[in-house]
């Protein structure tokens, strides 16, 4: 009998090999047994021979025909993360595919139902229709341009699926089967997105961009820096169309999943008759599958989605684009803890294609290969609206000025000024909750979590105090569990305190709090968001959360608060992370005619990030810390590599990493091997955690020696221990 090798969802780093009885291809699912139970696995490769014995193989249970086999470049592109990120094979390959797929119940998949006017909603006579049904008049005015699915029709309003129900009441609507829809030819639908798309002239920057990725044969990878607001957008929307002129599709990754809805309306309007798709972890089970399938079929010619996107199966794949390059998100930070925007380099240069990397801030890794010609550079240096300028940048040196609950004076008359003009103004401070520690003010107690390091925050609203690390929870006590005394004081201020203190100084402002605690609902965003543009907010309060990718035209000031404290971090990367932060929430302002203003409260307005950020420097600061890195030893300059234990019992951890270490000193590769150390937060939810750091000078010196050391620590003894090695490590 034929016997395949099957990659399962089991954290050993091998394939199993099965007996088969009927013919299979590689990258088709089964169902085998394994142990004493039945697991969906894919089939990687089908061989001949084998090296088990054959009264030991077993015959694989059922070969499941309900889904497309995966690709071969794709197999390809998994056993490379496998591989690079020293992950086992069977998991990789699985937590790649949507949740349905990893199943053994059958795959059915049904296309989104479209909807469309009826005879009677069609004569609706839409100016004398209620205004107060300012939602059902939308999706009227949609419906009657052409049909939509629910998707497209929920990019009008979070309540637009209760809006349709009561329009399919009233006989105006009604389902039809997308297949039946008629569509325009291929070349007309070519010709409609070439114009739409074209309607927006492109700067002398913009289209030179444009020409330099669409001139380009085969792989490259292009580094698109550009200023906030420069129109990065509308170049990746020109770059699209050339694609789709050419019958090809489009991957684009973004960080967030707070910016999927507000890119996937802009990219339906440019492109109606497009067929877009997005895959993120906000869709059910049966909305992710669909959307891959589609891919996969080649029926969606664009793909916009988060991290996990990148192994999206696509075979017409011609561009991919990764926005906000720079974004920590990308990194998966559990299980196989790949880089997106890494992968979708390698998956670019696998498949012949140019990649795109867009940021305002690119990362020092990204910046420093396109200095060095690995990367071709790309900038955008102004703003796309000829009216809009860059905002103005100011530091308020708190030591020398009037505070009111952590919010300056000047500040706080600033944000009067622009409520009398009726524009918009952002506090940013990143840290949720009403304040980061609650003190007893008689004896010094602190909020601690009992099971981590951290301090539970205070959330006054909810009387609760909360651990951010793992979960833990309490009620918010009367009087100090140390001491009895009554009087506890909140330490610092999170977005609930601001809210708080605007509201107060401000009583007849509309404010606005975006942060997790107020978006936990899965519309709650897309609400504020229709708030925000609608000029029903006058000062929004948030974290990072609105620092990225978001446009708002009434938008003129932005306060930062409290940014000093990542100046004080052990991360070598946080000032570069924090640089970032403040560039992007400082390009929120001024976006459109009138110009932006930016007000930052610190305690060392003279500090270097600071004046750099003033003067919209990212290329002096940039060089500034590169020169930083070189001198320490950090990357870009090396390639790291972490091996984290955490455990109940501290001296198993630090046994297992100090033989971990002992094991690579023995090996005597050109690495650089440093010592066992406590992680930044050295405990959560009971568990202690510790992580040892291997340098090297070059990525193929590296991962010559984690070949030689990965079967060593597979052979150390850790039953107790979750241990995990992480490549090119961003948290520390």
């Amino acid at each position: 009998m034929p016997i395949v090798r099957v990659a399962l969802d089991v954290p050993l780093p091998t394939l199993f090999d099965y007996t088969v009885d009927e013919a299979v291809v590689a990258g088709q699912r089964v169902i085998v047994p394994f142990r004493r139970r039945e697991m969906v696995g894919v089939v990687m490769e089908c061989v001949e021979t084998t090296d088990v014995p054959l009264d030991r193989i077993k015959p694989v249970v059922q070969v499941l025909h309900d889904s497309a086999p995966l690709s071969a470049n794709l197999l390809h592109l998994l056993r490379f993360c496998s591989d690079y990120y020293h992950y086992p094979i069977g998991p990789t390959v699985l937590s790649a595919l949507p949740t349905r797929l990893r199943s053994d119940k059958p795959v059915t998949s049904k296309p989104a139902p479209h909807y469309r006017l009826t005879v009677s909603g069609a004569a609706l006579d839409l100016a004398i229709f209620p205004k107060r049904k300012v939602v059902a008049r939308r999706i009227l005015e949609k419906l009657a341009e052409q049909p939509c699915n629910l998707a497209q029709l929920k990019l009008l309003s979070a309540t637009a699926g209760a809006q349709l129900k009561m329009l399919m009441a009233e006989g105006w609507i009604e389902q039809c089967d997308a297949s039946a829809l008629s569509t325009a030819s291929v070349e007309g639908e070519k010709i409609s997105a070439h114009t739409l798309a074209n309607a927006h002239l492109l700067t002398s920057e913009q289209q030179q961009a444009v020409d330099a990725v669409t001139q380009s044969a085969g792989f490259r990878c292009f580094l698109l820096h550009g200023i906030t607001g420069s129109g990065k957008t509308e170049v990746y929307v020109h770059l699209m169309d050339y694609v789709l002129q050419r019958g090809g599709q489009v991957l684009l990754l973004v960080p967030e999943i707070n910016l999927t809805p507000q890119l996937e309306g802009y990219f339906h309007s440019r492109f109606p008759d497009a067929s877009l798709v997005s895959l993120h972890s906000g869709l059910s089970e049966n909305e992710r599958l669909n959307n891959w399938q589609q891919a996969q079929a080649g029926a969606a010619q664009i793909v916009l989605g988060t991290r996990l996107s990148v192994f999206t199966e696509m075979p017409a794949l011609s561009l991919i684009i990764v926005d906000e390059e720079h974004d920590s998100s990308f990194k998966q930070q559990d299980g196989l803890r790949y880089s997106a925007r890494d992968v979708a380099i390698f998956r670019a240069s696998q498949s012949g294609v140019p990649i795109v990397l867009g940021s305002a801030t690119p990362s020092l890794e990204s910046y420093h290969n396109a200095q060095h010609g690995r990367y071709r550079l790309l900038r955008l240096t102004g703003r796309a609206q000829t009216d809009a300028r860059l905002p103005k940048v100011d530091c308020i040196n708190i030591n020398q000025t009037v505070m009111t609950d952590g919010i300056s004076e000047k500040l706080l008359r600033e944000v009067g000024l622009r409520i009398e003009r009726g524009e918009q103004s952002l506090l940013f401070i990143n840290r949720r909750g009403y304040a980061p520690v609650l003190m007893c003010t008689e004896c010094g107690w602190l909020s601690d979590c009992k099971h981590c390091a951290g301090k539970m925050v205070l959330h006054l609203k909810d009387k609760r105090l909360r651990c951010h690390h793992c979960g833990y929870q309490l009620r918010l006590p009367n009087a100090c569990p140390g001491c009895g005394h009554a009087e506890l004081l909140p330490v610092g201020s999170g977005t609930q305190r601001v809210e708080g203190v605007l509201q107060a100084r401000f009583p007849d402002a509309r404010i606005l709090r975006v942060d997790r605690d107020s978006t936990r609902n899965k519309r709650d965003w897309q609400r504020m968001r229709e708030q925000i543009h609608a000029n029903e907010v006058d000062i929004l309060v948030g974290t990072q959360m609105l620092a990225k990718g978001h446009d708002f035209p009434a938008l003129t000031l932005v306060g930062v608060l409290n940014p000093d404290s990542a100046l004080y971090s052990s991360d070598f990367r946080a000032s570069e992370k924090l640089f970032a932060q403040l560039m992007q929430v400082s390009g929120r302002a001024g976006r459109a005619d009138k110009p932006g203003e930016v007000l930052i409260q610190t305690a060392f307005p003279d500090h270097p990030l600071f004046r750099c950020l003033q003067n919209h420097d990212f290329e002096g600061w940039a060089a500034m810390l590169l020169a930083e890195r070189q001198m320490a030893g950090f990357p870009p300059f090396v390639f790291q590599a972490m091996l984290r234990a955490e455990g109940i019992n501290e001296g198993e951890v630090y046994a297992y990493l100090t033989r971990a270490r002992t094991v690579a000193i023995e090996l005597k590769h050109p690495v650089e091997i440093l010592g066992v150390v406590p992680a930044s937060l050295a405990r959560r939810a009971n568990h202690i955690r510790a992580q040892l750091l291997i340098q090297a000078a070059s990525r193929k010196v590296l991962q010559q020696f984690l070949r030689a050391w990965q079967p060593l620590l597979d052979e150390l003894p850790a039953h107790k221990l979750h241990c995990s090695l992480d490549i090119d490590p961003l948290e520390f």
